[in-house]
């Protein structure tokens, strides 16, 4: 396995392929060009992979380089994330705009919305509370948090609330499981015969699955072992623990890659909307609203 290429090293082949010049996106660094030039001949060889043409006239990404720089380009944007995420939980206390979020939305969108909300207004001090979707009603309808953000099929009552984005929920096991080598979708009669790994009540993720499954006529689901966050169901699947329902932003790069695999279920509509809550009766205003149009501007 190649030695995994260090964060400066992808920041510079990003900047190579924007800039066209290994001296130019050094010098965004704060690099000399023999340095830079080093540094991404050292990447090369961790890789294996020509990843610069290098000319007179500048320098270009080769076929290979552009796909390695599409998947640096998420992996820093998944850092910046951490960081803003990481940031807004350590100031949630006193913090200007104070959000709530259920656990998916946390995880996957909601730091890339405060990133980008605290790039058009650096002084904003933003504070995150991540917890299940029912508390984030409970935290709203309480006045603790501005806004919140939830992911149960219904809209929460006494709470205002729109539509931000799309999921879909997806039936995963680990290769190991015999429902990884069925060629035919599973019916649903048979999810709800075999015990699955699930999220606690008041889990969005939870309450989804549970709809759906009456809609399609199913019998109620079977919990093989409750846990309180999506990391730690995906963690058991992962394990062989027993199969389990997750929204797809969850687990995508796993399918990806083959730590898990996706059973087709015939008959059974996961999609659901991700929510904003606010309290009723009140406008949204100031940096909550300005929140509100970064979060709708990404569907």
């Amino acid at each position: 396995m190649a030695e995994p290429p260090d964060l400066e090293s992808l920041r510079l082949l990003v900047l190579i392929g924007e800039r066209g010049s290994i001296g130019k996106a050094a010098a965004e660094l704060g690099s000399s060009q023999p340095a830079a030039s080093k540094r991404m001949s050292t990447l090369e060889r961790r890789l294996g992979l020509v990843l610069v043409d290098r000319t007179r006239r500048g320098a270009t990404l080769t076929p290979a380089g552009r796909v390695v720089c599409g998947w640096a380009q998420r992996v820093l944007q998944e850092l910046d994330g951490l960081i803003t995420g990481a940031d807004a939980l350590r100031s949630r206390r006193d913090a200007e705009l104070r959000v709530a979020a259920s656990m998916t939305v946390a995880e996957h969108l909601v730091p890339v919305w405060i990133g980008e909300l605290r790039r058009e207004h650096p002084e904003l001090y933003v504070g995150l509370q991540v917890t299940n979707s029912d508390t984030v009603a409970e935290l709203v309808r309480a006045g603790e948090v501005d806004v919140g953000f939830v992911e149960t099929p219904g809209a929460p009552a006494e709470l205002s609330t729109r539509r931000v984005a799309g999921d879909r929920l997806v039936v995963v096991v680990a290769p190991t499981h015999p429902w990884a080598r069925k060629r035919k979708p599973l019916a649903t009669r048979d999810l709800s015969t075999v015990p699955l790994v699930v999220r606690e009540r008041g889990s969005g993720t939870r309450e989804t699955l549970e709809r759906a499954m009456h809609r399609a006529g199913a019998a109620q689901l079977t919990p093989l072992v409750e846990l309180g966050s999506t990391t730690a169901v995906r963690s058991a699947v992962i394990a062989g623990t027993g199969p389990a329902v997750l929204s797809e932003l969850a687990v995508a790069s796993d399918l990806a890659e083959g730590r898990l695999v996706e059973v087709t279920v015939e008959g059974l509509d996961l999609r659901r909307a991700l929510r904003v809550v606010w309290p009723s009766g009140r406008k949204l205003v100031g940096p909550a609203a300005q929140l509100l149009t970064v979060a709708t501007r990404k569907r």
